[in-house]
């Protein structure tokens, strides 16, 4: 496949012949096999698949938060294997955004403390507007002089949003974010994320193994054994379950052959 040139303006993140080996030798697990994506602007994907699938993998990779062992990664039109490790934590500091299943604030600050985190990281001049957009989107307006502590889980998985979107970032990679949430609060969660897209053509890319949380994505990518096995519109929650139990077979008969 020959190189892939930068991405168009409406394409957030674009991976070529992406692997990541991990190992050597007869011990070496390939997580991602050689996978060509993109993710378009003001899009939500759900990416999904069995445990050691890639997905997680593929989500690392593609946020710079892992190098991959050989193809390519695209933000925008920065191609991430020519940066420094200097100028990747800038990039992502400044372009992309995260929520993960642990909410990773930090106890001793307040919500609004969290929230500003990384533009005090990043040394970027905080945008009032913005902020006060943000909060009031999350809901957090008079939660700010609060502390992780005083907060619900569901709540706090709100600050971490906030906090992702602090930087106006071009996309924004979820793993698991409503995995340590009941039901009615992972519902308000996915919504919040749903209106990123909607109202502000934030990308977001979300690995989930819950095909309810997937019905909220524009689009759902299936991974098996670290490469794309379905990549499909929106096709509702029961379509995508599935999906999911078709792939669990297959790989429980391939695994008795």
């Amino acid at each position: 496949m020959p190189a892939i040139v930068g991405g168009s303006a409406e394409t957030a993140v674009r991976v070529g012949q992406l692997t990541r080996v991990y190992g050597t030798g007869p011990q070496a697990v390939t997580a991602l096999a050689g996978i060509d994506v993109e993710f378009h602007c003001g899009t939500f994907t759900a990416v999904m698949g069995p445990s050691g699938s890639g997905k997680s993998t593929l989500l690392q990779t593609a946020a710079g938060l892992d190098r991959p062992t050989s193809g390519q990664v695209w933000i925008g039109d920065q191609e991430l294997s020519r940066l420094s490790e200097t100028k990747l934590t800038k990039l992502r500091r400044s372009r992309i955004g995260f929520v993960f299943q642990a909410f990773n604030l930090i106890g001793a600050l307040t919500v609004e403390e969290n929230i500003h985190l990384p533009l005090r990281l990043s040394g970027a001049r905080p945008d009032p507007d913005w902020l006060g957009q943000v909060i009031d989107r999350v809901g957090l307006t008079d939660r700010l002089h609060h502390r992780p502590a005083e907060l619900s889980g569901g709540q706090q998985q709100r600050v971490a949003i906030a906090r992702a979107l602090a930087m106006r970032p071009e996309v924004i990679f979820c793993d698991e974010p409503t995995g340590a949430l009941d039901t009615q609060t992972a519902a308000e969660v996915l919504a919040l994320l749903r209106s990123v897209v909607d109202q502000t053509r934030q990308t977001v890319i979300m690995v989930t193994h819950d095909p309810v949380a997937a019905s909220y994505a524009d689009r759902v990518m299936v991974l098996a054994d670290g490469r794309i096995v379905q990549d499909m519109p929106q096709p509702g929650a029961e379509r995508i379950a599935e999906h999911l139990a078709l792939l669990g077979r297959r790989q429980l008969v391939a695994q008795g052959s």
